[in-house]
């Protein structure tokens, strides 16, 4: 951290949440209410800071600050979010978000050749990755194939669960073999808590390989069992809810199926070919080190301003000494986003996304009927229009943002909690939704296109 210290705070007198932090510890114009969170995160002053000093550090002097200052830096965030998530040092690497995370891992499995494998996912997959999953069935031109495990939400975990375990048995039935299941720890629309947990151990029972997306995940839930649940590989963003700068994601893979990742995206000097004509090898220019292969590749991947994945031990340093922890934080944000999510269904005169169980809604995240007739809209053509309406007159008007989406048939509010924010912005946003839903409803936005 050099010598830039925590702000004044003493773990008997845990800052409040809300407002006053908000105007204090955060970078945001005082006219804006981020309810959004979700999608971007945000970080206090204090780790701009800190991300600024390293920048400053490798400015002065970059040889010595990228050649060797760095990767000792860079171990002590991989220590840190390592121990953060249960897991050994070894087992953790960084890249610039989830979405290249699990790239990684599908552009790196080699498939058989007799072209039975598929890749199964749910239908809550985040686009990003639906489309990576398209990618590589395209390109690997027969070898592989996809296929979507459909969700009816709201519904118990088990019936997910259940869900899962008859698309794997039909795929068998046709001759076919799931080779890897990508699913969420929470999805990004609607934004949920998802049993990734007892889908892993499917996956285990089944001989499937777990790709774990948790763009939503830490800093946000429960992740310090990981080690226990064992997926075989796992990205969080941390610039999400961990307040690490943009962009940083831990990228788990456990010793085992190390050997599998035999390149980052895009390859750099890290990367050794199993075989060169000549028997030739190629230099590594970088200092030599005791590293195993695995986190030595990840740790120089081309020329990129990487100060984020060092902020990750301050980030994680500050959390604990100026917000009380992990666990304050997790069970503050989930019971905010509880709590207002009532209150923006009470102002539209809907419910609240959750099952009898109330695991769905256990993350920082609440999803809001809108009352919008869905139907009705798709009939007249105008989807596309009322979401773009809607989106632009919450920024350009009401100065917010909340992620809209359609899901089933229903037109969805997606919001988040945050340790920034009270009661009374959740408040606020049901009036202003139901203001702009019943803009839409007279027809307004026909008359913005």
């Amino acid at each position: 951290m050099g010598d830039i210290t925590l702000p004044s705070r003493v773990k008997s007198d845990y800052v409040q949440f809300g407002h006053a932090l908000r105007d204090s510890d955060f970078l945001f114009d005082p006219s804006y209410r981020n309810l959004n969170h979700g999608s971007f995160g945000t970080i206090p002053s204090h780790i701009r800071n800190v991300m600024r000093r390293y920048q400053d550090q490798a400015e002065a002097k970059p040889d010595p600050f990228i050649r060797y200052t760095y990767p000792q830096l860079l171990d002590e965030s991989r220590t840190a979010v390592a121990t953060l998530l249960g897991v050994p040092t070894e087992t953790c690497v960084f890249v610039s978000n989830a979405t290249m995370g699990v790239n990684t891992v599908l552009r790196n499995i080699v498939w058989n050749r007799d072209g039975k494998d598929e890749i199964l996912y749910f239908e809550t997959i985040y686009g990003g990755c639906a489309k990576t999953v398209d990618y590589v069935v395209e390109y690997n031109r027969g070898l592989v194939q996809s296929r979507c495990v459909p969700i009816l939400y709201p519904c118990a975990d088990d019936a997910i669960v259940e869900s899962f375990e008859k698309a794997v048995q039909q795929v068998e039935k046709e001759g076919k073999r799931v080779r890897l299941a990508l699913f969420d720890v929470v999805s990004s629309n609607p934004g949920v808590r998802f049993p990734f947990e007892a889908i892993t151990a499917s996956c285990k029972r089944h001989g499937i390989l777990s790709l774990v997306d948790g763009a939503q995940g830490i800093g946000m839930v429960k992740l310090d069992h990981l080690g226990e649940v064992d997926p075989d590989f796992f990205v969080s963003n941390c610039h999400k809810w961990l307040h690490v700068p943009r962009g940083c994601a831990v990228f788990y893979v456990p010793l085992r199926n190390q050997g599998l990742i035999r390149s980052t995206v895009p390859t750099s000097h890290g990367f050794e070919a199993a075989e060169l004509p000549g028997g030739n090898k190629r230099v590594n220019p970088l200092p030599p080190n005791e590293k195993g292969y695995f986190v030595n590749a990840f740790q120089f991947v081309g020329t990129m301003d990487n100060a984020p994945y060092l902020c990750v031990n301050d980030a994680i340093k500050w959390r604990e000494e100026a917000l009380g922890g992990e666990v304050r934080i997790r069970e503050e944000l989930m019971k905010m986003a509880r709590e207002g999510g009532k209150l923006v269904a009470e102002a539209l005169g809907t419910e609240v996304l959750d099952n009898e169980e109330g695991t769905m809604s256990a993350s920082a995240m609440t999803n809001v009927a809108l009352p919008l007739l869905a139907e009705d809209i798709k009939a007249n053509g105008d989807g596309a229009a009322v979401h773009s309406y809607i989106l632009s007159t919450l920024m350009e008007e009401y100065q917010t943002f909340v992620a809209v989406f359609v899901f089933q048939g229903r037109w969805w509010a997606r919001l988040s909690a945050q340790v920034y924010l009270e009661l009374e912005d959740f408040k606020w946003a049901g009036g202003v939704l139901k203001e702009v839903c019943d803009r839409v409803v007279k027809g307004e936005y026909k008359r913005s296109t």
